[in-house]
């Protein structure tokens, strides 16, 4: 089977390459981390300018039509340069939602802006007591007339800080952990009744608490088919791993290279640190663990790609070893850096904080762990 790149990938891998090379060192990350935003809305514009943020919508919206591979080669190599400006709350599932579960009329509004960096999307999901039972759910969405009225809260919104239009998960009917009854809205965040509290995660990423007090809705607001929204989610939450996982593989890819350069250089005793065999053990398990992982997420890609419903199994396994493969890099790439990879001054630590954070989004291992079993005896 040939695991090539199109001219196209390349191109694209190229292009973001480049970018974290000549425009997004460390010293350029850690003052976007640290200014009022948390983000660079120049840099938006440039990913808008050069395609990225069109690679998985249609050409007839403007995109540049591409698939789950596309996606990948994307996530790849912003999660090399560590970037933090919202490709994935926007594109991957605020955009994402909007390709799967919106009308000719919302793909039409929404899908050209957000592809040419005029919108910052978010989705809010979580709740307080959901954790990872994405159906779990307390805020409601009440008719009221023609439209609805939305009340509750929603946790940890990814880039719910400075979204400008959010997708909500509210439900419509049902009970609290009934699996219908579950609709998608598409809310204005500076809407009357929207109220915000934002923090930084330590992974540098930054989110928001977001409270819904009687914010009035038009019955366009309504994404989708009222009270079958899990489904969407569901298969939204799919691409989304996939999405995570190749973010994951390129740290991963990045932590053993710059530890190898690291014990090239570090001496003690008058010798490299890399000439000890110990150490060149280690390294060749890393590199084993990196190849491993890389290796599932292209079996998840091929089975995706071909027909989603027959990637289930392996998406669940996937990020059960990506968990337990990035602790085994990221612990392996901070102690053979010795104390300073425990600081905020070496990016090592950086990286690691952002593997525990996808680690623990959309389901930590024990979840998909557990999720697996019941795929497989389902089988």
């Amino acid at each position: 089977m040939n695991f090539d790149f199109t001219e196209e990938q390349q191109m694209v891998r190229d292009s973001i390459a480049r970018f974290v090379q000549d425009d997004y060192d460390w010293d350029t990350r850690k003052a976007i981390v640290a200014s009022d935003e948390g983000m660079n809305r120049v840099n938006w514009q440039l990913f808008a300018e050069l395609g990225w943020l069109s690679i998985p919508f249609a050409e007839e919206h403007g995109g540049f039509g591409g698939n789950i591979v596309d996606l990948s080669v994307v996530m790849e190599e912003l999660g090399k340069g560590l970037v933090v400006e919202p490709y994935f709350p926007t594109v991957v599932l605020f955009g994402g939602l909007i390709k799967r579960a919106g009308n000719e009329a919302q793909q039409a509004e929404w899908l050209p802006r957000i592809i040419g960096g005029e919108v910052l999307g978010a989705f809010a999901y979580v709740e307080r007591q959901s954790r990872f039972a994405l159906h779990d759910c307390q805020t409601t969405a009440t008719k009221s007339g023609d439209g609805y009225v939305l009340n509750g809260e929603k946790v940890v919104v990814f880039n719910g800080e400075q979204a400008d239009h959010l997708v909500v998960l509210a439900r419509t009917s049902g009970e609290q952990s009934d699996q219908n009854g579950l609709s998608l809205f598409v809310v204005d965040a500076s809407a009357a009744g929207v109220s915000k509290m934002s923090y930084p995660m330590m992974d540098g990423q930054r989110v928001a608490n977001i409270t819904f007090n009687d914010v009035a809705l038009g019955a366009d607001a309504l994404l989708g088919e009222e009270g079958n929204a899990l489904s969407v989610v569901d298969a939204l939450t799919d691409e989304a791993i996939i999405a995570l996982a190749s973010e994951a593989v390129g740290i991963m890819g990045v932590l053993n290279t710059k530890t190898l350069e690291y014990t090239k250089t570090r001496e003690q005793f008058g010798v490299a640190i890399g000439s000890y065999q110990a150490l060149q053990h280690r390294m060749v398990d890393t590199m084993m663990a990196y190849e491993q992982s890389k290796s599932l997420l292209f079996k998840a890609l091929c089975e995706y790609k071909q027909d989603p419903a027959m990637a289930a199994e392996t998406i669940h396994a996937l990020k059960v070893l990506i968990d337990r493969n990035g602790k085994h890099v990221f612990g392996e790439a901070i102690q053979m850096h010795g104390g300073m990879g425990m600081t905020d001054e070496l990016d090592i630590g950086h990286y690691a904080k952002r593997l525990m954070m996808i680690n623990t989004t959309f389901g930590d291992a024990t979840y998909h762990r557990n999720r697996y079993i019941e795929t497989a005896y389902a089988a």
